[in-house]
């Protein structure tokens, strides 16, 4: 989802980005912010945004940030940052 109630953003909301060539040290930036990550898959991270990240409605920004020059089998040399999704507080 990219809304959520502030009531469960006070309870820590689990945030599940789907993409493709993530690795164990990609990490999602919350308003250019990096925010503790779980690497699923290579194709999915997890985050828990809470009032840390946004503690009134409103809305920030999430990017996924590869670090560059990794090599070998991860398949990644380039890194870089995703396009930015805007996540929503109501």
């Amino acid at each position: 989802p990219n809304t959520a109630a502030l009531a469960q953003v006070e309870a820590g909301f689990p945030v599940t980005l789907n993409g493709s060539h993530f690795v164990t040290s990609s990490v999602v930036l919350w308003n250019g912010t990096a925010v503790p990550t779980t690497v699923m898959s290579n194709a999915q991270l997890q985050i828990t945004i809470t009032t840390a990240q946004i503690s009134a409605p409103g809305s920030g920004q999430l990017v996924v940030h590869t670090p560059a020059n990794l090599s070998g089998d991860l398949g990644c040399d380039s890194g870089g940052n995703s396009q930015a999704l805007v996540f929503t507080v109501t």
